[in-house]
């Protein structure tokens, strides 16, 4: 995935409103706003990176569908997180007491908080630097647990608060342990 950020802050300003709109407007294209007010354009993801995020969204939508402990939400997702910044993880799940905790407003547009769990998925053309640097911003402003699935490398980062990011290599599944209890990702079609 091409990611272009064009630095407009001497030209102008998005208010979340007006972000909305521009994301609104342009969907063939995925847009974040970093803490900065920069804004990030993204191509959309090649067939192989596709498929690999079907299959991961899949498998959580799954997990949730059967526990009913919160909600999932799809790479189209948007999220304005407590730095300002409004972020877009690949797939993402949020709590049912989060959840109801919103006014039917918020539930509609980019949600107002950072999600319980991400999960960024490093595509061919994706450099490794600004998705660990993304995590680490997911986990600065309220994440609980985040994974970054690199199939290049063969390679899962689990991110979690306090800690320093661990790296696996080649696992075949990973445990969303105390945050998505009884959630398992297999990782055999999203790391081949």
């Amino acid at each position: 995935m091409d990611v272009f950020t064009l630095n407009v802050n001497d030209v102008f300003s998005l208010s979340d409103e007006q972000f909305y709109k521009l994301s609104a407007q342009n969907r063939d294209l995925r847009f974040e706003r970093t803490a900065r007010g920069e804004l990030v354009i993204m191509s959309p993801v090649g067939s192989g990176g596709s498929k690999r995020n079907a299959e991961l969204s899949g498998q959580l939508w799954l997990w949730n569908r059967e526990t009913g402990l919160g909600h999932v939400f799809d790479s189209s997702g948007g999220f304005v997180l407590p730095n300002g910044a409004i972020r877009s993880p690949d797939a993402s799940w949020l709590t049912r007491l989060r959840w109801d905790a919103l006014t039917g407003e918020q539930k509609e547009k980019f949600l107002p908080l950072c999600p319980d769990f991400v999960v960024e998925l490093r595509s061919a053309t994706d450099e490794l630097k600004p998705l660990q640097q993304k995590m680490q911003e997911y986990l600065d402003n309220g994440l609980r647990l985040g994974w970054l699935i690199n199939p290049q490398e063969q390679r899962v980062e689990i991110y979690r608060p306090g800690r320093a990011f661990e790296v696996f290599q080649s696992p075949g599944s990973m445990s969303g342990e105390e945050v998505l209890p009884g959630f398992v990702l297999d990782l055999q079609g999203i790391l081949s």
